[in-house]
């Protein structure tokens, strides 16, 4: 890539793919181009590729609607192939870090090491008060799931450069828009189809992380269930709308009582995970949530949210950061679609190398 040139953020969620080009300017990021497209259902499946027909297909259709020609790409991964862990290591150098980690990764993972890729940022030098230990973050990721989605990518016709981790793109797309105070604990939950990512980022650097595998998809299952209607007309209601005449005897109230009995379930996983962290922080105080992914455009989600975990909870706007040539692009489906972009957003600041 040609130094300093960013990436396309390709997020292939299990409900659509979302790609996003950035520019870099001198006053910051403009937006160069930004378009979804839907997958069929149980195309992924627990991060698994069921179809990836569908989803080469989608890819292309996104580059020809967009007429792009940048061709390296960075991914996103979650769910149960991805693990996460905050360690204690003696302080040594980030190439010594590199080398001793395929020995020290086999204690924390619970694959084969030889199946799964690594990777370590150090967090925190060590000193006298941590004993000469430094924290270091464990990320290792599952060959055969990157290896997947990289091939997706490259039947598309593309080249993947950089694979992160959805988590973390939220945290980057944060951190442009809004940024991290040092005396503050902030919650990301990225709620997509069918995973809830929870990172938990203290004085910016990230505390604790969970992939719950829950999602929008229990929203529109509860829906069909309950009120006897096709897999379109409960997405449709999921999210305050209508497709058919026969969904209009559905009772908007009826909607209601099953999306806040699924919010309710979905933020009790959300808090146990987040009483977990409290009970191993020295300071486990909250100051706020912020909320992404398709399913924060549920209402009842942010309710049940702020009612057990007691602070507010805001929604991500990850193009709020970025320059916007309303000309291009519509402002009112960009503040629509916005939390769904959010990883994306974290994914097209990446680049090669970076």
């Amino acid at each position: 890539m040609a130094k300093g040139k960013l990436a396309l953020g390709l997020d292939i969620g299990s409900s659509s793919v979302k790609m996003i080009l950035l520019r870099e300017t001198k006053r910051g990021y403009e937006l160069a181009s930004f378009g979804m497209a839907p997958l069929p259902p149980e195309t992924i499946v627990d991060g698994a590729m069921m179809n990836s027909g569908a989803v080469v297909a989608a890819i292309q259709d996104l580059l020809a609607a967009q007429k792009v020609k940048h061709r390296e790409v960075a991914l996103g991964l979650s769910g149960h192939s991805v693990i996460i862990k905050k360690i204690q290591m003696l302080q040594m150098t980030k190439d010594e870090l590199d080398e001793s980690i395929q020995w020290e990764a086999e204690q924390y993972i619970p694959f084969d090491v030889k199946d799964v890729n690594i990777d370590t940022q150090i967090l925190q030098r060590g000193d006298a008060t941590t004993g000469g230990q430094m924290e270091v973050l464990l990320v290792a990721a599952k060959k055969d799931m990157i290896n997947d989605y990289s091939a997706v990518v490259a039947e598309a016709g593309l080249q993947p450069v950089v694979v992160d981790v959805d988590a973390f793109a939220v945290q980057n797309a944060f951190e442009l828009n809004q940024g991290f105070a040092e005396d503050e604990t902030v919650v990301l939950i990225n709620a997509g189809a069918s995973v809830v990512n929870v990172n938990v980022v203290a004085g910016g650097l990230t505390a604790f992380t969970r992939d719950i595998t829950l999602g929008g998809n229990l929203f529109t299952e509860e829906i069909q269930k309950n009120l006897n209607v096709s897999y379109e007309e409960a997405e449709a209601l999921k999210i305050g709308g209508r497709t058919t005449d026969d969904a209009e005897a559905v009772v908007p109230q009826e909607v209601e009582r099953v999306l806040s009995a699924v919010a309710e379930q979905v933020a009790g996983e959300i808090q146990r995970s987040l009483d977990f962290y409290a009970s191993t922080a020295v300071d486990g105080r909250i100051a706020k949530v912020v909320l992404s992914g398709g399913t924060a455009r549920i209402p009842a989600l942010r309710k049940a949210l702020e009612y057990r975990v007691g602070v507010p909870v805001s929604i991500l706007d990850p193009f709020q950061g970025i320059e916007v040539d309303e000309r291009q692009f519509d402002p009112g489906y960009l503040a629509e679609v916005g939390p769904m972009a959010a990883v994306a957003v974290g994914l097209g600041l990446r680049r090669a190398g970076d």
